[in-house]
């Protein structure tokens, strides 16, 4: 299989193209290298440097390539940011995403995977979260993945062009060569894990007075690997529409700082600060449609194998991928 990788130099997607190689896949990474990595790409993959809203760029590697599918991966994540500047949100997530479905049409590319996220569901009506829950993001982020959704559905029944998004939980874990390294890091399990290895005085806890049974947010966390295995799977697959993906598990943010505390035997000071706009209590998942139609089983459910993962991976990457 031939696939076309957007956004392959980040964090989910250079873990995603390391599990399409060893399935076999030819793969080509398309990433403009704002947020991404090029030590990140894998050495075997052919490497295309450009931006979403190069339509002439993104049509000379279509031309060339023959692809059986697309991974759409390029996006900005940081909800808090959304929340300062939606435009920007907008702008990428949805605009230049627009652009890719109209070249992917125009290419006769037959599906796209495409990395959504829970966020689509905003503060949510039960727990755990099935994919038929009401949609009410609560913050620009969630809300340019849920419009990038709905866009793929019309152009599924009018192009033919068909999908599946999978509405992510919290990533987190590493393989052994592919790690989290985000400037300005916002994710929780590699801020903690810098804490621990002294790059950061504490790390701060953003409110303990949510409705939660600490009174911090609690998450669904999913090994990075079982995301990657899940875009296969879904390439392959002949299933369209949403898919959750995550644990079904929930931990708190005090939590998931203890289990760090247990598996680098560190310190890890904490502060307390403000709670930060758009952040939801609780999202767990029920990613049982995932498990029946994709054929999804994740190997990693265990929280303490994810710290573990990226543990291991900060340790033998302590610059990240600057190192």
């Amino acid at each position: 299989m031939n696939v076309l990788v957007l956004g392959g130099a980040g964090y989910i997607g250079s873990c995603c193209v390391e599990i399409l190689l060893s399935h076999g896949c030819r793969v080509t990474v398309f990433d403009s290298l704002v947020k991404g990595h090029r030590q990140a790409v894998d050495p075997r993959v052919e490497f295309v440097q450009g931006d979403l809203e190069d339509r002439t760029a993104l049509d000379r590697v279509l031309a060339g390539g023959n692809f059986s599918g697309v991974i759409h991966f390029a996006a900005f994540i940081e909800a808090g940011e959304s929340m300062q500047d939606p435009g920007r949100y907008f702008r990428n997530n949805l605009a230049r995403g627009l652009t890719a479905l109209d070249a992917l049409v125009a290419h006769g590319i037959p599906k796209i995977v495409f990395s959504s996220t829970a966020a689509v569901y905003g503060n949510p009506a039960q727990i755990p979260i099935p994919e038929n829950s009401p949609t009410r993001p609560i913050n620009p982020y969630g809300e340019s993945k849920l419009m990038f959704e709905r866009v793929m559905d019309w152009y599924r029944r009018i192009h033919g062009l068909e999908y599946v998004a999978l509405r992510y939980f919290n990533a987190a874990g590493a393989t052994a060569e592919h790690g989290e390294d985000h400037h300005p890091e916002t994710h929780l399990v590699p801020l903690i894990l810098q804490t621990a290895a002294g790059r950061r005085p504490a790390i701060s806890i953003f409110g303990d007075d949510y409705d939660t049974p600490d009174g911090t947010c609690v998450r669904d966390y999913i090994h990075v690997v079982d995301l990657a295995e899940a875009h296969w799977l879904a390439l392959r697959s002949s299933q369209t529409g949403a898919f959750n993906l995550g644990s079904g598990s929930g931990y708190s943010v005090r939590q998931i700082v203890e289990v760090a505390r247990e598996v680098t035997g560190r310190e890890i000071p904490v502060e307390m600060a403000p709670r930060r706009p758009g952040d939801p209590d609780r999202l767990i998942s029920d990613s049982t449609r995932a498990r029946d139609l994709l054929g999804w089983q994740p190997g990693f459910d265990d929280i303490r194998a994810i710290v573990e993962s990226a543990w291991r991976w900060r340790q033998s990457h302590p610059d990240g991928y600057a190192g």
